[in-house]
């Protein structure tokens, strides 16, 4: 056919245009907005070109087959299905498809019913079904290439495609139009492209073997740390790092105007306490980084753009950090968080960083009390802290508590009823209402500070805390917008109860465990002692990304040539749930009420495992409904997890309704209306 014929000829010009389109409607789809894409074309034109440049190369492999028209459908529909997925996901969190959610695709097809409906999975599987048998009909009926296919030709030209593509990002690079360092990965997926970003956060990982690398050199490097003394011997302090979510000073902030100060309290320990500006790896997000950075000891400048350790090097080994280190001079480790225990992978990196015990929100009796945006408040945080303390009497503690009632997305409209603090300058009103809530709530992360602070003068040991932000709020800040002139940094102070001389430095996360190491007599840990030593002087940088590199990827002659540090039996809670009795209450509609401890309102009753709506009363007790239960019944209370797949994070153990009815059985208590009336 003469058109088929033209097409052939101009296929190459054909193919950069649909490439331009289709990247044209993968932006679309991941901004849900056609409007933001084309502002995004229009604005930056060479990205846009960059992009629609790598998805062309990708399409080049057409020219290696007969069945190019096939082939051209499979990779159109490769790129426009991960548009889709990236703007699905983008309309549940903040962060977009990343390389690192590649493995974690089994655990969104367990979930997907959660948001998909039984109608929608069945339309999906017919949708999928359908074109499966349309790709097949293309693929046997389909038009195919009718010349010869001159392998010598087409191979080395798909080659030099590839090899152009190569010189063009090498080029982008040196000239600024892409980065390779992702300070915040949701904004660096909306300034430098999709296709890109994925890319980068699928192939650039890890930490890049140093041209210098060798046993010589890290021997080297050793030696600069003679001059440090020795731990010192006696007692210890407790030590806790409290990191903030999105806390940061917004009087700093130059538009704003504010009815009263937001953080009197720790602006009154800034000015009492040891305190400055923290340097930290990202902006408006990626709280596991700051978290990494201040465990660690490592900086995260020297992993691949966008790049959580959390879902990938620590997924496969264990790490030396703050917890490790302390452990070895007789420290319990702790980790707290008032968030959902898998958030970040935690439930299962924390083991590898040393941790004894995680408090994650489920395993708290206040986990209900939440702020407008249903994040549980900070406040709770006081209790768990000071259980931590009296956890293990007899060992010094470590405790790394993460808060998370400052998490965005703040709302554009007003939802507060009355505001304590008042907010105006802002460029427009919505924005306005972002940091008239975001401010209010860290008003009240403020006073829980200041409850802290009181809770922990009056403890009998030793403490340390240290107090900071992970990163600024997601609220399209500039560096004109504050008067700092820098965006990846928040404040911290840190308190004790001792008489620690006030010693005020701008530290960056990595530096802090040393840091409080070093004021407190503490000259252990491989990379702690390299920050004491070396923090400031020359090559100080360059020797650290070596260090790094050998700890984590290398042949690790740091250690001897093996990991010394053992993943922990890290346990979830500080107590057990107990199950001690089970009564009666109404026979006609079978309520029952059940007797235990450590009970919270993740805490949920399977019967014969299988899960029964449970109704929690107190610590001390639960309530389920509508199940008559028999003397071979099997009953247990498990922890549930507040994430997506609800899966049982710890149980107590099972118990047979015989065991627990003793004597009991089948009587109603006197106070059986009191009691109904307190569940109403």
């Amino acid at each position: 056919m003469k058109w088929y014929n033209i097409c052939n000829k101009i296929s190459l010009l054909l193919h950069a245009l649909g490439s331009a389109a289709g990247y044209f409607l993968i932006e679309a789809i991941s901004r849900h907005s056609f409007l933001e894409a084309w502002e995004y074309m229009t604005g930056r034109p060479l990205v846009f070109a960059y992009n629609a440049a790598f998805i062309f190369t990708t399409s080049l492999l057409v020219y290696l087959f007969r069945r190019r028209c096939f082939w051209r459908v499979i990779v159109t529909l490769f790129w426009l299905i991960l548009g889709c997925i990236n703007g699905v996901l983008l309309t549940t969190r903040v962060t977009p498809f990343t390389g690192p959610d590649l493995h974690m695709i089994t655990d969104a097809m367990k979930i997907g019913n959660k948001y998909i409906p039984t109608a929608g999975v069945i339309v999906v599987c017919a949708a999928t079904g359908i074109g499966a048998i349309l790709l097949l009909i293309l693929f046997i009926k389909g038009p195919r290439y009718q010349g010869k296919l001159k392998w010598r030709y087409n191979v080395p030209l798909v080659l030099a495609g590839a090899l152009a593509f190569a010189g063009v990002t090498q080029l982008a690079l040196e000239k600024r139009v892409l980065s390779n360092y992702f300070g915040n990965i949701a904004f660096a997926y909306e300034d430098y492209g999709y296709p890109y970003c994925l890319a980068v956060t699928i192939f650039n990982t890890g930490i890049s073997c140093p041209r210098d690398y060798s046993e010589s050199e890290i021997a080297r490097i050793e030696k600069t740390e003679e001059n440090l003394p020795e731990t010192k011997e006696g007692d210890y302090p407790n030590i806790i790092f409290l990191q903030l979510e999105s806390f940061f000073d917004p009087e700093l902030v130059n538009y704003l105007k504010l009815s009263e100060d937001p953080i009197p309290n720790f602006r009154k320990l800034m000015k009492e306490y040891t305190s400055g500006f923290y340097k930290v790896p990202s902006i408006g997000a990626g709280t596991a980084n700051t978290e990494f950075e201040s465990i660690t000891g490592m900086s995260m400048h020297y992993f691949g753009p966008g790049e959580y350790p959390y879902k990938s090097i620590l997924t496969e080994t264990t790490c030396e950090s703050a917890p490790y280190v302390l452990k070895n001079l007789g420290y319990s480790t702790h980790a707290i968080h008032n968030n959902e225990a898998n958030f970040y992978g935690r439930k299962t990196i924390f083991p590898n960083l040393g941790f004894d015990t995680y408090t994650s929100a489920e395993y708290m009796p206040e986990e209900d009390d939440q702020n407008p945006l249903g994040w549980t408040r900070d406040c709770v945080l006081t209790d768990e802290i000071m259980k931590c303390l009296e956890y293990s009497e007899d060992q010094p503690d470590y405790i790394y508590t993460v808060s998370v009632q400052g998490h965005g997305a703040y709302p554009e409209e007003p939802i507060l009823e009355d505001p304590e603090i008042t907010v105006s300058g802002s460029p427009t009103e919505e924005r306005n209402y972002q940091w008239e809530y975001y401010v209010n709530q860290i008003h009240e992360m403020d006073d829980f500070i200041g409850e802290l602070v009181d809770a922990l003068s009056d403890y009998p040991e030793d403490v340390v805390l240290v107090m900071y932000g992970d990163h600024l709020p997601t609220m399209d800040l500039t560096l004109e917008d504050v008067d700092n002139k820098y965006l990846f940094q928040t404040q911290y102070v840190m308190w004790d109860n001792f008489g620690l001389q006030k010693k005020d430095v701008n530290l960056a996360a990595y530096q802090m465990a040393a840091e409080v190491m070093d004021r407190v007599g503490i000259h252990d840990g491989t990379i702690f002692r390299y920050h004491q030593a070396r923090r400031n002087t020359r090559n100080y940088q360059v020797d650290l990304e070596t260090l790094q590199y050998d700890l984590l990827y290398g042949e690790r002659y740091a250690y001897g040539g093996e990991n010394p540090f053992e993943r922990t039996t890290m346990r979830l809670g500080l107590y057990d749930v107990t199950l001690d009795s089970l009564e009666l209450v109404s026979s006609a509609d079978f309520t029952y009420t059940i007797r235990g401890t450590n009970f919270t309102p993740s805490s949920q009753v399977q019967i014969n495992k299988e899960w029964y709506d449970t109704v929690y009363i107190n610590p001390t007790t639960l309530m389920i409904t509508g199940q008559e239960l028999n003397d071979f019944d099997r009953i247990a209370v498990m922890q549930r997890s507040n994430s997506s797949t609800r899966k049982a994070l710890s149980k107590s153990y099972d118990r047979s309704c015989y065991a627990l009815f003793r004597e009991n059985k089948w009587k109603l208590p006197a106070n059986e209306q009191e009691l109904q009336e307190t569940v109403k």
